[in-house]
């Protein structure tokens, strides 16, 4: 078996910053079950939030991050985000990260729910491209050894300790294991659970569903945040609007024309993710559509031409000028909040473990992300790691419980029958109904017995399809148990039968696999 000091597995923002950085400390694998290039760091548009304006404060961005939160953010988790932003925003810059500029200073632009401009961009709408492409580069330059087109099926553990991985060479169809000291995933989300989704097909889960095989524990999963606009066009792929549209300016219409936003919050169009969501899946029934609209006609061409260079192109290909029509848009799920629960070093309950960017749950960000602080924790976090694996002694800060928690087993589920083959169309189909942006038990309920079969079902997996489908039930079984577990709503997580946030319910909610 081949031994690196660093195994690192997946190869968006998170993945690749922490590759460039251990490779100062010793050798490292970075295995990848597509190309370098495949993941969704490249699709982020609004950017990377930090606060380095001149009105802005580190402050200001704490209690940001706490308000969309919904009560529970981890203060202490959010204060390290917020305080080593602009230092690693200085990492990325000296990385040749080319964000826009406006007279010689990094241009800032505002999105929802942040109080002032603070979300950092480059070229445009396509931020994180440039980041992808720039740290991808550099990666490929150095003596990092990277492993394409290779699927980690298995997370080995010695007694509680993480001695390597298995994975799978899904050109060849064979299997190999590799050594490690750290094993760091950077699998990214879940997206691909949902039928509506702004992220690739990637994004399966992988992560969480090898962690909590491998006995970590998994935190928040019923906080799945939807985007509010993705692109509603016949034929169409869901393609992400990003919040910076609203951020500049647009405003969000119905079918009739009418601006509803301010007749759901004060907020109106800036509001929150999961409050514009809502308000848009409410408007879309109340007008019997499947769609609103962004209107941003009012704007200056150029600034639109300019500022959103990616979404105007994409749009007009597709026959329509964003300049002159309005854009068709409903909510897909967008971000997973939940994930492997980590510690302010990244670290899990497995020794040698440790979970960065989507698919971990540092405590960042609550019951609903605020806009643009994903990219920001994936570099904030991994710079941790490698300063937590380059010390003797574990820090004090590590030893102990940063939250309020309530640890759950799955539960037992009476095994139905005549259940239709599982396909990830259907799973997909599932999700989006009965695990969506409005949930109550009963769906919740008939979705975990539906899962629990089609898991008893499934065949051994044999390729990456296979398995990835395999990765989906799982964490989406994760998903329904958590959602069905809390009963209040808060943040991106509404249950119907409990529709109002309760004191009682304020603590986090952990699986464990038993």
């Amino acid at each position: 078996m081949d031994r690196y000091d660093y195994i690192i597995v997946g190869t968006g923002i998170a993945g690749l910053y922490t590759a460039l950085m251990a490779k100062e400390q010793g050798s490292v694998l970075v295995i990848t079950k597509g190309s370098v290039e495949d993941c969704n760091t490249r699709h982020a548009q609004g950017g990377i939030a930090a606060a380095i304006g001149k009105d802005d404060s580190k402050e200001l961005h704490f209690r940001d991050t706490l308000a969309a939160g919904d009560g529970l953010c981890d203060a202490e988790a959010v204060r390290i985000l917020v305080s080593e932003a602009p230092a690693r925003i200085a990492d990325l810059v000296n990385l040749e990260v080319p964000f826009d500029t406006a007279n010689g200073e990094i241009a800032l632009t505002r999105e929802a729910a942040h109080s002032v401009p603070r979300i950092l961009h480059a070229g445009g709408d396509a931020t994180g491209e440039h980041i992808e492409v720039t740290l991808s580069r550099r990666v490929r330059a150095s003596q990092i050894q990277v492993l394409e087109d290779c699927l980690v099926t298995e997370i080995l553990v010695e007694k509680g300790v993480v001695s390597g991985v298995r994975a799978l060479d899904c050109r060849t169809g064979s299997f190999e294991e590799f050594g490690c000291r750290f094993l760091v995933l950077a699998t990214g989300g879940a997206g691909h659970l949902y039928k509506l989704s702004t992220n690739s097909d990637i994004a399966t889960g992988d992560g969480v569903a090898l962690a909590f095989k491998a006995g970590a524990e998994i935190a928040d999963m019923e906080f799945f945040q939807f985007h509010p606009t993705a692109l509603r066009m016949p034929g169409v792929t869901p393609f992400l609007i990003s919040e910076s549209v609203r951020g500049e300016g647009g405003v969000l219409r119905n079918v009739d024309g009418y601006r509803f936003m301010p007749d759901y919050t004060p907020e109106a169009d800036l509001a929150p993710r999961d409050v514009v969501t809502r308000s848009i899946l409410y408007e879309m029934r109340k007008t019997a559509s499947d769609r609103v609209f962004v209107d941003v006609t009012h704007l200056p061409p150029n600034l639109i031409t300019t500022r959103f260079p990616n979404i105007y192109r994409f749009c007009l290909v597709r026959g329509l000028d964003i300049t002159r029509g309005l854009i068709p848009v409903a909510p897909a799920a967008h971000y997973l909040m939940g994930g492997v629960k980590t510690n302010t070093w990244g670290e899990t309950n497995i020794t040698g473990l440790f979970v960065i960017g989507e698919a971990s749950c540092t405590g960042v960000h609550g019951a609903n992300r605020l806009a643009s602080n994903s990219l920001l924790e994936a570099v904030v976090f991994s710079q941790r790691v490698i300063e937590r694996t380059t010390r003797d002694t574990v820090p004090e800060i590590a030893k102990t419980e940063k939250d309020t928690a309530v640890r759950h087993s799955l539960s037992k589920r009476q095994v139905l029958k005549d259940v239709p083959p599982p396909n990830l169309s259907a799973l997909q189909e599932l999700h989006w109904d009965k695990v969506g942006i409005i949930r109550d038990k009963a769906s919740l309920n008939d979705t975990l017995d539906i899962l629990a079969a089609w898991q008893k079902c499934l065949p051994e997996p044999t390729d990456r399809p296979s398995y990835e489908l395999n990765n989906l039930a799982m964490t989406g079984r994760l998903v329904a148990e958590a959602a069905l577990l809390r009963k209040e709503s808060r943040g991106a997580h509404f249950r119907s039968d409990f529709p109002k946030s309760s004191p009682d319910w304020q603590y986090h909610l952990i699986l464990v696999n038993q």
